[in-house]
């Protein structure tokens, strides 16, 4: 079996609506600046225009909550502002970052500020709202809302880990070991292991803090410091995550959230793992099906189509081709190449294309797809660290299976769930057995016993989060309020949908609670 080196796949967790927005149109010209982790200065108290938001906060975190963000324009229409939050919360007198906000003001009639998360983990709020925020809120929230994001810890502006040059990312990506054999577990095994001790050599001390809780703490800061007794949130994928995280640590502080593409936090990352590899199997049928209707298609039935990817997959495996820039075309390109457009239907006519080109020994556009999912630009240059963030928030969230025995049959029991894909999802848990920090989370239910409705989407055929996990989370929440979108692709509000559109807006803005099993 074959494991997709890095943290992108295999994944219990999705790309972002970023990433969603941007396949479409085959580029990704997000250009980030990081910010090292360094020592800061706790930041000074000051009065908070409203006192509510600051009420409860223990005393050691006072000077974090009632901080002033000094806002300033930027990227031509927005505002931007850091603002200070404690590298370990257990001690918060200790080493310090910077987060990076980024606001877009209400147009209209403004009624609060709404915090977003694009997810990932690993996904940068920054970029979501300065590059998709058309594609990602609608009309009605822009006018209404003050929109905000932020690069959660450890992601690009907010001191973001940085482990490896362009280079070695580029020969990270192609080694294509196979975990299925000794010699093959052992390469990619010092493999993992250089990697982790080069993010640890190069990160700072924020490596070891980037798990979910933490992350949700912050986003508690942020309330605070934007003035919100309440957070209002929309988060997608792995971002619905980080808000269940916060509603059960802070109900009583929980708005109005809206979590799309529910990633459900009691299941393990194998099983995790497990669910998504089958439904990306199944979304592959899918496009298959929906490929033999459009003129650009190279196969004429979805089995054709099926045992045709099959096919190119294990031309990579054996001999991998040379793109135009002198890089080889394994199978861990190819694969999530192939997988990136799965995410959403619009970009099924590019899959069309991209595979048509590769059976006539073009893999061109597949290698784009893989280097768009891995931040890569044409240039070579990688303009984001979400594969990294990735991998050191998944390290942290779960205690992974890194036994061989196991992995080798958790890799059997995703090639019989995913007869295609499966093999590529397998020998996930070697991206963090020598990660240099113990995991610190558990799957658990999250009740968030006493907070205020929270509506849960699930979208039919997300093959990155099936819908399974939207109905676990909506059940799990006590105020749990489900919407299925009967669709394809990875999460469901920025389809368009009117129905969706509608019952999202009218809750966020008007504060009109979903009918719970609402089917859209």
């Amino acid at each position: 079996m074959r494991h997709l080196p890095g943290p992108t796949f295999p994944s219990a967790r999705p790309a972002s609506p970023h990433h969603r927005a941007a396949v479409v149109a085959l580029l990704c010209v997000v250009v980030l600046a990081l910010s090292a982790c360094v020592q800061l200065p706790a930041p000074d108290a000051a009065p908070s225009a409203n006192p509510s938001a600051t009420a409860g906060t223990p005393d050691n975190l006072q000077t974090y909550y009632t901080q002033q963000a000094q806002w300033s324009r930027c990227e031509n229409s927005f505002e931007c502002a850091r603002i200070t939050v404690p590298v370990d919360y257990a001690r918060p007198s200790g080493e310090t970052i910077a987060l990076q906000l980024i606001r877009k003001r209400a147009s209209g009639k403004r009624v609060g500020s709404l915090v977003m998360n694009p997810g990932g983990p690993g996904g940068s709020g920054y970029t979501m709202v300065r590059d998709n925020l058309d594609q990602v809120t609608s009309k009605k929230l822009r006018q209404r809302f003050d929109i905000v994001s932020f690069d959660p810890r450890g992601v690009d502006r907010s001191a973001g880990i940085t482990c490896l040059t362009d280079e070695q990312r580029d020969a990270y990506r192609q080694d294509d070991s196979d975990p299925g054999t000794a010699a093959g577990l052992a390469r990619a095994t010092a493999l993992q292991r250089q990697l982790a001790a080069a993010c640890q050599q190069k990160s700072g001390p924020v490596l070891g803090h980037m798990d979910t809780v933490s992350a949700a703490r912050d986003l508690d800061i942020i309330r605070a410091v934007l003035g919100e007794t309440t957070l209002n949130y929309l988060g997608y994928s792995y971002g619905t995550q980080l808000g269940a995280t916060f509603a059960d640590l802070f109900p009583d502080r929980a708005g109005r959230l809206v979590l799309d593409g529910a990633v459900d936090p009691a299941l393990s990352n194998e099983q995790l793992t497990l669910d998504q590899a089958r439904a990306f199997e199944t979304a592959l049928r899918h496009w298959a099906e929906a490929c033999t209707r459009a003129s650009s298609c190279a196969f004429s039935s979805a089995d054709e189509g099926i045992a045709l990817v099959r096919q190119l997959l294990s031309d990579a495996e054996q001999n991998p081709r040379t793109v135009a820039d002198g890089r080889k075309a394994t199978v861990s390109i190819l694969a999530s190449g192939l997988i990136l457009p799965l995410y959403n239907e619009q970009s099924w006519e590019a899959l069309n294309v991209a595979v048509a080109n590769a059976a006539s020994g073009d893999v061109g556009d597949l290698v784009r797809f893989s280097d768009l999912g891995a931040d890569r630009n044409q240039d070579g240059r990688y303009t984001a660290n979400s594969m990294l963030a990735f991998q050191a928030v998944t390290c942290l969230d779960y205690p992974v299976q890194t036994d061989p025995t196991a992995m080798r049959r958790d890799a059997a029991a995703l090639t019989k769930a995913s007869p295609t894909l499966g093999r590529y999802f397998a020998y996930g848990g070697l991206s963090c057995a020598s990660w240099p920090f113990k995991p610190v989370g558990t799957p658990r239910p999250l009740p968030a016993a006493g907070a205020a409705p929270i509506v849960v989407i699930g979208t039919t055929g997300d093959p990155a989060t099936p819908v399974g996990w939207a109905r676990s989370l909506a059940d799990q929440l006590e105020s749990g309020r489900l919407i299925t979108f009967e669709g394809e692709g990875h999460t469901a509000y920025g389809q368009g949908n009117t129905c969706v559109v509608g019952a999202v807006d009218g809750y966020l803005v008007d504060g009109t609670v979903p009918q719970d099993g609402l089917r859209c």
